[in-house]
């Protein structure tokens, strides 16, 4: 695979060094597999963690070959759609399909990118899914995340303030959707009966972003451990 050669900002990882940021997240959501059905069966069908968990599973030990974090995220991008039934495959599939997009095969990765790789990432469940914030799914977690990263970073250049706070918006947005009345899927059926439990969607969605972010600014310190810089995160 060729790189794109690019200027390097002031705070960047190579494209190599980020395919951490899928392991990890194959990592929290393996971890995460029983939380997640636990939370799934109050108001769905009980089985999100085991699906999430089936999906990310197999795509390891493909990703495991890989060498760039845009060749991992399209691998379980592909597995989540073909492997994971019902809803969840494509709307996890598509999400992390945006991000390859729009990281393409960039050598290093810096704030605007993580921005346009956010971006892409909801305009890509806007795509395929109805729903929209206050509907009780994953969107009341990746929308406001999405647009605090942005936020942010468009206003200080700052990456790693960006990060914190869309990892933080994750978490706001996803603790809201027990005050929620589904709107779509299963949980929709419960009509009232569905507020007061957190949506599964919303809280396998917060844990990824916020492995997402967390990972990034791992790699930033290590980077900057490496050749003495002073660390901006």
């Amino acid at each position: 695979m060729v790189m794109q050669k690019q200027q390097v900002s002031s705070m960047s990882f190579t494209n190599k060094e980020g395919k951490l940021i899928v392991l990890n997240i194959i990592d929290t959501i393996q971890k995460h597999k029983d939380y997640l059905s636990e939370i799934d069966g109050a108001i769905g069908d009980g089985d999100h963690g085991i699906n999430m968990n089936k999906g990310v599973t197999i795509a390891k030990s493909q990703v495991d070959k890989n060498e760039t974090l845009s060749e991992a995220l399209c691998t379980l991008s592909c597995v989540l759609m073909e492997k994971i039934g019902g809803s969840m495959g494509p709307l996890y599939g598509s999400i992390f399909m945006g991000m390859q997009a729009a990281l393409g095969n960039a050598e290093y990765i810096n704030g605007a990118i993580i921005e346009k790789m956010l971006k892409q990432a909801y305009d890509n469940i806007q795509m395929i899914s109805p729903a929209k914030p206050g509907d009780k799914t994953l969107v009341d977690v990746l929308a406001p995340a999405v647009s605090a990263y942005a936020s942010v970073f468009e206003k200080t250049q700052d990456t790693c303030a960006a990060l914190t706070a869309c990892s933080q918006a994750a978490e706001e947005g996803m603790q809201a959707t027990c005050d929620m009345q589904a709107k779509l899927g299963r949980a929709s059926r419960l009509k009232e009966k569905s507020i007061g439990h957190q949506d599964a969607g919303a809280t396998s969605c917060c844990l990824i972003l916020q492995t997402f972010c967390s990972t990034i600014i791992a790699l930033e310190k290590a980077s900057r451990k490496e050749t003495g810089d002073a660390a901006i995160c």
